[in-house]
């Protein structure tokens, strides 16, 4: 095997036109990591003065009603890591700012999709899009043709003759390329890690796992490749063989799984999903109880445990208590609705994990996201906790409304800038890899069911067309 191995770098080697496009594509590839870490350099230091000046318009307030405040809001930024820009994910559709405010729960936006023409269906140069894409077809035009060209200069049967079995020739192939894919990809990783480590205590095992997950990709293509070549008699028919696959792999299956997900798990449409929940706010959750009815019941709450007859007697604002009974009721409105749909994304994700199982492309995409955190889960993990934030910020500013020494009706009543420099500010740590890690065993599992099954192919593969 070790021979095997040898001679086909060797030949490699003297293939000028080989070695120049490994070259190349290196060059290439080394550029496109430099880039996509000098971009995210560029966004972490935009990311951090856009945060210091929203910070300071807060804390720069300097006498304002704290409700008014609460509808003045503020901005949150998702926190960059130097890996998000490894695998744009879906960080590119959903943005990376939201804005905080009184009476709503708001989507990130200022996502780079919705501001460049530049970006097309399969997203801006990075280096996932090279390693997913562009690698593949690679090693494709080196497998396809590597068995029926032995065969047609009569070298399989001297090799056979040696003593040498034809599945280990297979495997010697098909390990050959491999290790060329293998150098490749960790010259891209390495890279990753040598501008990452120091930022991310996170990124060796991420690093680890996006190493390992397309290592796997490589060999089920490459296996594949060399299967054709042995099965089927000419070079051009196992290359048509080899890239139909990969086609459907790469443009018609995921296209075809997201549209079968969207109908199996739909989602309202942002109209009827903006008119329900205002119905619900209006109506009530369970359609019998009103906002007028709410707030009555609430009136005679708050007078009956001050012990007075009239909202002009409370030692209190009772505007303050007011506007966060709303809150708390629009609180459970949202957790109905934006839960609804975040349990639809997970499903939708789940159901396009499943398809891994007969299409590999689909599991290295979903942990190629998962290591980039830029991945659903992720996503779901950051609008959580900013949603948390979101409650006890808007809390702290009806509660000083209402307890801080106005009484009611005093809308003009306002508060001094020591109050808005005391409110926290938001914090959000990295989410670590082992919290999301439990969501893709699925495609774990599905990258060794075919890595198990190339491997077969070629292991009960048998000697044709001699």
């Amino acid at each position: 095997m070790i021979t095997i191995l040898k001679n086909e770098w060797s030949m490699w080697y003297r293939n000028k036109t080989l070695f120049f496009v490994s070259i190349i594509f290196m060059i290439f590839l080394v550029a496109t990591n430099i880039l996509s870490i000098f971009q995210i350099q560029k966004k972490q230091e935009n990311q951090k003065l856009a945060h210091q000046h929203v910070r300071a318009q807060w804390e720069s307030i300097k006498e304002m009603n704290p409700h008014g405040a609460a509808h003045y809001g503020s901005y949150l930024f998702k926190p960059l890591l130097p890996l998000n820009n490894f695998d744009d994910g879906i960080s590119a559709v959903v943005g990376n700012v939201i804005r905080i405010e009184g009476h709503s729960q708001n989507d990130l936006t200022y996502s780079e999709a919705s501001q460049s023409l530049a970006i097309s269906k399969f997203g801006k140069l990075n280096p996932a899009l090279l390693l997913q894409f562009f690698l593949p077809l690679c090693l494709i035009f080196l497998a396809f043709s590597s068995i029926t060209n032995e065969r047609e200069k009569g070298h399989i049967k001297l090799i056979v003759l040696q003593g040498v079995s034809y599945t280990r020739f297979l495997f010697s192939k098909a390990l050959s390329i491999w290790i060329y894919s293998l150098l490749l990809l960790a010259l891209s990783i390495l890279f990753q890690l040598f501008f990452s480590a120091a930022q991310d205590n996170d990124a060796v095992s991420r690093l680890l796992l996006l190493f390992l997950s397309y290592g796997l990709f490589y060999y089920i293509i490459i296996c594949l490749s060399i299967y054709f070549s042995a099965s089927l008699k000419y070079n051009a028919s196992a290359l048509t063989a080899s890239v139909a696959v990969w086609i459907m792999w790469v443009i018609f299956f995921p296209k075809i799984v997201n549209s079968l997900s969207e109908k199996v798990y739909p989602l309202p449409s942002r109209m009827e999903f903006s008119a329900n929940m205002k119905a619900d706010r209006s109506k009530g959750i369970d359609g019998h109880n009103p906002s007028e009815e709410r707030e009555e019941a609430l009136k005679k709450e708050v007078l009956k445990k001050y012990k007075v007859d009239s909202l002009s007697q409370l030692p209190i604002n009772y505007g303050g208590l007011l506007m966060q009974a709303d809150e708390d009721y629009g609180n459970k409105v949202w957790d109905k609705y934006f839960g609804n749909n975040y349990a639809s994304f997970k499903k939708q994700k789940q159901f396009y994990q499943l398809s891994g199982f007969i299409n590999p492309f689909a599991s290295i995409q979903n942990i190629s996201m998962a290591s980039s955190s830029n991945d659903i889960y992720h996503h779901l993990i950051f609008v959580e906790k900013v949603e948390k934030y979101r409650r006890t910020f808007i809390k702290k500013l009806n509660d000083k409304m209402a307890y801080g020494g106005s009484k009611t009706g005093e809308w003009d009543w306002k508060v001094g800038n020591d109050f808005y420099k005391s409110v926290e500010d938001f914090k959000y740590p990295p989410t670590l890899l082992q919290v999301v890690l439990k969501n893709y065993l699925i495609d774990i599992i599905s990258l060794l069911f075919w890595t198990a099954i190339v491997s077969l192919l070629l292991l009960f593969s048998k000697q044709k067309h001699l």
